[in-house]
């Protein structure tokens, strides 16, 4: 047979697997993976857009006027110029100060009272908070509602922490393992070694299968989420990033998503002809990954994860509330160039499908052992 015959079988075997791998109810939960980090951007969006009309309802300050304001001035100087705040809290408090000792030598107390006043205003983009004692402004809080260099470094977080080590991992565990490993569980693979098709050419088309099932719906919930993180974000910065470096971030996060797919996609489906059961490998590889960036850079790049996140165009923010002894320990590699890290996957992906493909030439079936 040619190999554009066999070809066509392939695909002709994918599209029949494809339809299982999309619908099939043990992939439920993988659409779950896809979609959960977009339902919290998504709620985020609304929470902002319900906060921000709700603040411009209470009136809107100049950005120049808010900047003028400085530690020592009254709350009547504020309101003079900024004007009535859309926020005016007040209260009281009480202390007990020793003001030392009377003629007996018992202490003496004083009791304390201190008048305290929150004033709120917001300039369209900032939200303002003053705090006054006894009238003179002590502490102030000016932050933006939304901040776009924020949004943007949390999605990566989301994308390297959850997407590439847990989502898109377990996601490729649940479908690939199933494309073998599941028809035996149902005793129905000896249909397939029926056909009159080359082994080599069923593992190729159910690899693919698995391949295009795996890269739409997480690379699609990937781009759904960066979608969300944008939302809310006023149109003229949305506008100057598309303009900047927005397009090249966006590929590069679906690239990253979609070789994810396709590096963990062959070693999941080569671990379901090799090994009984899916857990140990899966806890292996999972333990890799997850101390990836504590073992020495030699070891680093033998892992996905290394060139998954080489792809990514912003790097991920660690915990600032990390213990010193972590920080000191953990050392990510220099990442590898874009080029290097696909063809770094590609190639190793090329010799986990070699290996699984000798494995499926000398699988023997025997539902009784399974």
């Amino acid at each position: 047979m040619s190999p554009r015959f066999q070809m066509r079988q392939a695909w002709t075997i994918a599209t029949i697997e494809m339809r299982r791998a999309f619908f099939s109810k043990r992939a439920f939960w993988v659409y779950l993976l896809a979609l959960f980090p977009s339902v919290i951007f998504i709620g985020h969006g609304i929470d902002s857009k319900i906060r921000l009309d709700r603040y411009k309802s209470r009136g809107v300050v100049a950005p120049a006027a808010l900047d003028s304001i400085r530690a020592g001035m009254t709350d009547q100087e504020v309101i003079a110029k900024l004007g009535a705040a859309s926020e005016d809290d007040s209260h009281t408090s009480r202390k007990r100060e020793r003001t030392g000792d009377d003629e007996d030598g018992k202490r003496k107390w004083e009791e304390k009272v201190t008048h305290h006043r929150r004033l709120a205003y917001f300039d369209g983009s900032r939200r303002a908070n003053f705090w006054f004692e006894e009238g003179i402004l002590r502490d102030s809080q000016v932050g933006e509602l939304l901040n776009f260099e924020e949004d943007r470094s949390v999605f990566a977080a989301v994308f390297q922490y959850f997407y590439l080590r847990l989502a898109i991992f377990f996601g490729c565990l649940g479908i690939f393992m199933n494309l073998f490993r599941g028809e035996m569980l149902d005793k129905t693979l000896h249909f397939w070694f029926l056909a009159p098709a080359r082994r080599e050419v069923l593992l190729l088309g159910k690899y693919l299968a698995g391949l295009v099932a795996s890269s739409v719906i997480f690379t699609a919930g990937a781009l759904l989420c960066f979608a969300a993180m944008l939302w809310p974000h006023s149109p003229s910065e949305v506008a100057a990033y598309w303009q900047g470096s927005g397009m090249g971030h966006t590929f590069r996060y679906a690239l990253a998503a979609m070789l994810g797919c396709v590096g963990y996609g062959s070693v999941f489906l080569a671990a379901g002809l090799l090994l009984r059961n899916p857990i140990i490998p899966a806890v292996v590889l999972l333990t890799w990954e997850g101390i990836n960036g504590f073992l020495p850079d030699v070891l680093q790049k033998l892992s996905v994860l290394y060139y998954l996140q080489s792809l990514c165009p912003v790097p991920a923010p660690t915990d600032p509330g990390m213990p010193a002894l972590l920080k000191l320990i953990l050392s990510p590699a220099a990442p590898a160039s874009p080029w290097v890290a696909v063809l770094g996957l590609l190639a190793v992906t090329a010799l986990v499908l070699w290996a699984a493909a000798q494995a499926v030439k000398r699988l023997e079936i025997n539902y009784s052992t399974e």
